[in-house]
């Protein structure tokens, strides 16, 4: 047994690793605790992760080629990819795949960027595959490319800031001083907490081009030296003027991409060699396939990815006879082979996210650029100066080398010598020093002429360097003529063609659906059935729920429209041919469920339609009657709901579809009945119209039931029309015969 401690709970001894308040339950507020927690969380993916800076980088980024810069990968030979990110870690505290697939997405073998910064060796997989995965970082090796000159120039020379890294070991850069505005050269992509961005890229020499223009003259014309965004995998950009020109001025937009093919008319196949920068092949490939086994792309006979070491490549074999233009067309309509950029240029400026224009932008980049110069300027002046101030003490010296020789000699002590160089001579202690370690080889005429020409030399480089820091229109021209040369130097043709929006063929495409004879069901409940002649034919009694009937039977074609009227004052639109055929021994398609009803809403009526001839006639219980044209159904796009189709102030008792004017049988709850001409109804536009009193009501009554007139249904027709609005008249004895009484 255990011996027990003396004393209270309080003064025990406690045991070895016992934690104060260790499974204590205390309760916390969760808005609160989403507040402390969450919110760091959101600053920091957006500040140091998914947000690139105005240098065109975001830290992952930046970090990376800064190490392989440190570990002299510019302008050498290549290292294992897998070094370069055991070296990036001390930057970046991340796992070796994430910062290896960063390395992947800057690399020229991955074809993700217009001009990649990191020069690969090895399988570095395709941006335009998914399938197509990278070798592991051992086989692989790497380099940085030699358009990274430009982004470390001069880096050594306090341009930028420096910071220390996450454990205060290593410095590394803030910025990079890029010379050419690179946010826009190559695309960038980022997802943070609550914002976004997507930079498209653009040609490098239209985006030198276009910020020195900018330089010499705020309010250029962008579009005479920026054209259009450039991929790095080509395709055909639908270029519209005014869409661009919004991107251009608001940072926000999008355009549509497609992809370039060729026909080669002897094996009668298409070849589609470049595609849209946000697809893949695979996607694409899937895609037809799919659509193929649905029916709707009967000219295709095969497709296959024949990518392989010459690039991109998917074959489409046709059918005979098919016009590949037109197939092309059909296609740029239902897959990805013509797709969508969406541009959101949000860059963190000074550590704020703002989405900027292309005019802005570049102005940023040119205030961060003069900035950098400046710098530099700055640095280059100290550096001569320190010199200068070297030499002058030299100068001093060689107008009497003979006493200089003789203080030295008669020193005792050699710390001493250099103090009395300074008495001797009026020179500073750093001038004496350097005096100090002159080599006896050096004190000859040739050395001496030599140095006083050098401080001549940089007196002349201090006023220039002074110049240039007191002149902003200077600072501005050495940008300028670095642009120019960074074009020169680097510069690319365009690879992604123009199409202009307005030349471009818009072709309708119209699904092919079987038509045949069909007859149409709708009950009372909402239920729908599609039956063909033959098997109505050979069919008996319909078969529904208890208490239910057919309320509409019509002859139509599988290629109708239906439009079904809910009693929520919407229409929902579907066509014959989305219902498989039926038969009347089933119950049908319960039409709330098939087209998705808000809860609580039920099919109310059906109206079946080919070319929205005629009109909807609403009866409503407080007696009002509503023409609406079939026509205002009409939509151009596909739409399947249609809110508003009809006024709510009062309940619906019917809505019946006329191709033409008829007369119009009215009963309200009172057994009165009214008989009317719908030609005497004007026809409305707006759907929702409340239409115009057609029978009278007395209070608590109500209309109760509305149809079609039909030849012979009163004995005495003239005795129910009315001049409208109007109460109807009580049926006789003649009309009423036979019928059995209700309540």
């Amino acid at each position: 047994m255990p011996r027990k401690t003396k004393g209270s709970p309080e003064k025990q001894p406690k045991a070895k690793g016992y934690i104060a308040g260790a499974g204590e339950i205390v309760e916390q507020d969760v808005g609160e605790t989403m507040r402390k927690n969450f919110m760091p969380y959101a600053m920091s993916v957006i500040l140091s992760r998914a947000i690139p800076e105005i240098d065109g980088f975001k830290p992952s980024h930046r970090k990376l080629l800064f190490t392989m810069y440190k570990m002299g990968l510019l302008g050498s030979g290549r290292t294992k990819s897998a070094n370069i990110v055991g070296q990036t870690m001390k930057l970046n505290p991340h796992g070796d795949m994430a910062i290896y697939d960063t390395m992947v997405r800057l690399s020229r073998g991955y074809e993700a960027l217009l001009h990649p910064f990191v020069d690969s060796k090895g399988n570095f997989g395709k941006a335009y595959s998914r399938d197509m995965a990278w070798a592991a970082s051992r086989y692989t090796e790497a380099r940085l490319d030699d358009i990274c000159k430009e982004l470390f120039r001069d880096i050594d020379k306090d341009t930028v800031d420096f910071t220390d890294n996450y454990d205060n070991t290593m410095k590394e850069p803030t910025l990079l001083p890029a010379s050419f505005p690179s946010v826009l050269v190559n695309a960038n992509t980022g997802i943070a907490v609550g914002m976004a961005s997507n930079i498209c890229p653009f040609n490098l020499s239209e985006v030198c081009l276009t910020a020195a223009a900018l330089l010499r003259d705020p309010q250029a014309d962008l579009f005479e030296t920026l054209q259009a965004p450039d991929f790095p995998g080509g395709g055909q950009l639908v270029f519209d003027r005014e869409q661009m020109g919004k991107i251009y001025e608001t940072g926000r937009g999008s355009f549509r991409v497609r992809s370039r093919y060729s026909y080669d008319k002897s094996a009668g196949c298409v070849d589609i060699t470049q595609i849209p920068p946000t697809t893949t092949v695979e996607v694409i490939v899937e895609k037809v396939v799919d659509l193929v086994k649905q029916g709707r792309l009967k000219e295709i006979s095969d497709i296959r990815d024949e990518t392989g070491l010459d690039g991109l490549k998917i074959t489409i074999d046709l059918k005979r006879g098919v016009d590949p233009d037109k197939l092309m067309q059909k296609l740029f309509k239902l897959t990805t082979l013509e797709d969508s950029f969406a541009c959101n240029f949000n860059v963190l400026i000074g550590g704020v996210p703002r989405v900027l224009g292309i005019r802005e932008l570049l102005d940023e980049w040119t205030g961060f650029r003069i900035e950098c110069v400046r710098r530099r300027t700055y640095f280059d002046l100290q550096k001569r100066k320190e010199k200068l101030h070297l030499l002058l003490g030299l100068q001093a010296i060689l107008l009497d080398i003979d006493k200089a020789i003789r203080i030295v000699r008669e020193t005792e002590e050699e710390s001493e010598v250099v103090p009395n160089l300074m008495i001797g001579f009026g020179i500073d202690e750093t001038q004496a020093e350097y005096v100090a370690e002159i080599r006896l080889r050096h004190l000859n005429r040739e050395y001496i002429l030599k140095r006083t020409a050098e401080a001549e030399d940089l007196k002349k480089e201090i006023n220039e360097l002074e110049g240039i820091l007191g002149s902003k229109s200077r600072v501005k021209s050495i940008i300028i003529r670095e642009l120019e040369e960074v074009a020169k130097r680097y510069g690319q043709p365009r690879r992604t063609m123009l199409l202009y929006a307005d030349e471009i063929e818009e072709i309708q495409i119209k699904e092919e659906v079987p038509d045949y004879p069909v007859t149409l069901f709708f009950s009372k409940e909402g239920y729908f059935k599609k039956i063909t002649p033959q098997s109505l034919r050979m069919s008996g009694e319909q078969k529904l729920k208890e208490g239910d009937e057919i309320v509409l039977q019509e002859e139509s074609t599988n290629s109708a429209e239906l439009m079904f009227f809910s009693d929520k004052a919407q229409v929902y639109k579907l066509r014959a041919s989305d219902f498989e055929d039926s038969k009347a021994s089933v119950l049908g398609d319960y039409i709330p469920a098939k087209v998705q009803m808000d809860e609580g809403e039920k099919a109310f009526s059906m109206a079946v339609t080919k070319d929205y001839d005629g009109f909807m006639l609403f009866l409503f219980e407080n007696g009002k009657a509503a023409k609406v044209e079939m026509s205002a159904y009409q939509t151009k796009t596909n739409r399947k709901k249609l809110i508003g189709a009809y006024s709510d102030k009062s309940p619906l008792t019917a809505a019946l579809y006329l191709h033409e004017d008829a007369e119009v049988l009215l009963t309200s709850s009172s057994g009165r009945m009214l008989l009317f001409h719908t030609g005497l109804i004007l026809p409305k536009t707006t759907k929702n119209t409340q239409g115009v009193q057609a029978m009278s009501l007395k209070k608590g009554q109500r209309l109760i039931s509305a149809r079609v007139y039909e030849e012979g249904a009163l004995s005495n027709p003239a005795r129910y029309r009315k001049k409208l609005p109007a109460l109807g008249a009580l049926p006789d004895a003649e009309e009423t015969a036979g019928e059995q009484m209700t309540l």
